[in-house]
């Protein structure tokens, strides 16, 4: 069956950009028949196949999409016009069997989108995405499958199901009806013009993005003033790469934060951070505005359609909170002591800067900058000393490593050996370390370039399964944005990028170790999915992983216990910053999509919102509305962002249990974590699993002192 999750795909300065006018997007006639059938087919190679990244050409996803929408519905006219009783295995199993083909092109078409954005994809994606939305909702709103899917549903306790069939029948019920399938005819179809309207804009949104992103602020000789060596190389390798003079510093986050914490010269941080914020909030062709206002109506007009609220109760109602008001009480559970956190240190920011002679008042653009030297002035602590000992290549090491220790598993690159679709990507064999069993792959794509989507993400290209009694291991992704260092040099990352790292291997960990029957029940509600990705980032500074993997990138050593006390003793300094510019975005998109109107103007909501909260001056949003991927390039984080933070709650009170026994190696808790957590995807209701693993719910308390927040 058609996943829900494809349609997530599921973001007078010296900024240039260039995009070709046109591109080619007809197939070409010979080779399409035999190239499309390609495209479509069973993976093939080791292990149950893998994807055929080398017969992946942008002009034959149209016709290849075609035939396997064509074939899938077709298996589900098949199912709903099935004379024999409804069952579970002629409905709802059947139903996970279909669609396969279509399920495979789309993993194929959307990471492409992600990762290899170029025009002729754009063109292409212009014109699949809305009826990727259409095969879905013809799914959704076929009346004689939703009945048998209905009459599976109500005999559910009297059919002998076991507890994974019956919660597989709960859940695809519960996301028909989600979807409009109990709509009558007429509602439906003025639900599938909504949703195939919102795909066309998402499109268009995550286009635009993508465009101010794919830009650079130049610099000169004379513009290099406190940035470290590395960071030089990097922006010179930007501009070479580029076929710039100098140095580039291309518009991406990876690039930019860097440079705002390091550079002396105010002038230049300005107009760094400038074109950064102001991505998709120029009055250019790339401006964003038009496509909020349309997404946040359409998916307000949606949502009343459907009997919901608001766009917010509809998306959360498949949730851990199920109710925005209880995501919106956390963020503001936490609001007052981060806002009052962020009052301390511009404090300590402007007298430092005072005592410099600076004469300035901190500004956004100053943030990083006074952060850097306040944090150096009280901990003895430089960044660029200790970046020395987070190299690229150690750091991924030291993943595998945990990954390794904990779940006992073995990662071997194999690059070379199956089809990519970068040079940059890279291949490991992922197997159980006790008996060389295979687990899964995982492929890395850990550079920036043109046309890739900025930040950090996990993609699953296929989900474990044991559908049909077959084995079906998970083929898995982590793709970051860092910049490559000049040929030959080794990519030195900070710590924030050492724990994103962490951050999205937990998500492949996740995945990986996924053990359950059924293909829909992989995933997990938005709200519990971060958890386990953000609860591996505790592993960065464990003293194993430092003595072993954070070793000086030139001479070798171990990093000294002085400066490990160093970063101990700073483990929460700046958590004001970093969690007001989180709350800013996540209460942002709350209240909008809380609103029962989806009635907005772009150019003012951001600030009404944020002056209501009493945002500081000195901050904005992590990610400002004209640039908000996360939550207008899909519905996927909508009316969700506040997950990262329910999820936090999680996983800094699942890291107190690995604390409370002692070691955070401690075996036994690994197995219930992987056991109970990891393995169980959705088959198992996600609060009862945390109550199996932690013997109760999760407190808020232990996030607020992982921060240094007041938890009274």
């Amino acid at each position: 069956m058609l996943r829900s999750c494809l349609l997530a795909g599921a973001a007078a300065l010296a900024v240039t950009f260039a995009i070709p006018a046109s591109a080619e997007t007809s197939t070409p006639a010979a080779a399409s028949d035999a190239a499309v059938d390609a495209l479509l087919a069973e993976w093939t190679g080791p292990n149950g196949g893998v994807p055929p990244w080398d017969k992946v050409q942008t002009p034959l996803f149209k016709p290849a999409f075609d035939k396997a929408s064509a074939e899938m519905l077709a298996e589900v006219d098949a199912i709903a016009n099935n004379p024999a009783k409804p069952t579970f295995a002629n409905t709802l199993e059947a139903l996970e069997k279909s669609g396969e083909a279509l399920n495979r092109l789309g993993t194929l078409f959307f990471v492409m989108s992600w990762s290899k954005n170029d025009p002729a994809h754009q063109a292409i994606s212009a014109e699949l995405l809305p009826r990727f939305s259409e095969v879905e909702d013809k799914v959704n709103f076929n009346r004689k499958l939703f009945e048998r899917v209905k009459a599976v549903y109500d005999a559910r306790e009297t059919s002998g199901l076991n507890a994974e069939q019956k919660r597989l029948v709960e859940k695809s019920y519960e996301n028909f009806v989600r979807s409009g399938a109990s709509q009558p005819p007429e509602k439906q179809a003025e639900l599938g013009k909504l949703n195939q309207q919102l795909a066309a804009l998402f499109n268009d949104f995550g286009n635009k993005v993508q465009a101010d992103e794919d830009t650079w602020v130049t610099l000169g000789e004379g513009d290099l003033g406190g940035l470290p060596p590395a960071l030089i190389a990097g922006y010179k390798a930007a501009a070479a790469e580029r076929k710039l003079p100098g140095y580039a510093v291309v518009n991406t986050r990876s690039a930019v934060d860097p440079f705002l914490t390091f550079s002396s010269n105010r002038a230049l941080r300005e107009k760094v951070w400038r074109a950064f914020i102001m991505r998709g909030d120029n009055a250019n062709a790339n401006n964003t505005h038009e496509d909020i206002r349309k997404i946040v109506k359409l998916r307000a007009d949606r949502a009343r359609l459907l009997g919901y609220p608001s766009h917010a109760h509809w998306r959360m109602s498949d949730t851990m909170a199920k109710d925005p008001q209880k995501g919106l009480d956390l963020l503001m559970r936490v609001w007052p002591a981060a806002r009052a956190r962020v009052a301390e240190e511009v404090a300590d920011m402007q007298k430092l800067a005072d005592s410099e002679g600076a004469n300035i008042t901190i500004e956004p653009w100053d943030y990083r900058y006074y952060m850097e030297k306040v944090r150096k002035a009280r901990y003895d602590l430089d960044q660029n000393e200790f970046k020395n000992y987070f190299e690229l290549e150690n750091m991924i090491a030291a993943s595998y490593h945990m990954a390794g220790k904990l779940y006992g598993y073995s990662f071997k690159e194999i690059t070379g050996t199956l089809p990519t679709f970068h040079p940059d990507v890279r291949v490991y064999h992922v197997t159980n370390t006790a008996d060389g069993t295979h687990v899964g792959y995982l492929y890395r794509d850990d550079f920036a370039r043109q046309y890739k989507r900025s930040g950090a993400w996990q993609s699953t290209y296929r989900g474990q399964d044991k559908l049909g009694g077959r084995q079906r291991d998970a083929i898995v992704s982590n793709n970051n944005n860092f910049t490559k260092g000049a040929p030959g040099e080794p990519v030195l990352i900070s710590l924030d990028d050492a724990r994103t790292l962490f951050h999205e291997f937990g998500h492949a960990l996740h995945a990986l170790s996924n053990d359950t029957t059924y293909p829909s029940l992989t995933g997990t509600p938005r709200d519990f999915v971060e958890f386990p990705s953000q609860v591996h980032e505790n592993w960065v500074l464990t003293p194993e992983i430092l003595d072993t993997y954070a070793r000086h990138y030139k001479t070798g050593a171990k990093m000294p216990q002085a400066l490990i006390d160093k970063l101990k003793a700073a483990e929460t300094f700046n958590q004001g910053f970093e969690t007001v510019e989180f709350l800013g975005s996540a209460i942002a998109d709350m209240k909008i999509h809380m609103d029962p109107s989806g009635e907005i103007d772009p150019a003012t909501a951001e600030k009404t919102i944020l002056g209501e909260i009493g945002m500081p001056k000195e901050i904005v949003m992590r990610h400002r509305l004209p640039q908000f991927g996360h939550i207008f390039s899909s519905d996927g984080y909508s009316a969700g962002y506040y997950s990262y933070l329910w999820s936090d709650v999680m996983a800094a009170d699942a890291w107190a249990a690995f604390e409370e026994a002692g070691s955070p190696w401690d075996a036994a808790t690994a197995k219930k974590f992987k056991d109970i957590i990891l393995a169980t995807g959705d088959a198992i209701d996600r609060a009862e699993a945390y109550r199996m693993f932690r013997g109760r719910d999760p407190q808020v308390e232990a996030l607020l002192k992982n921060r240094g927040f007041p938890t009274d």
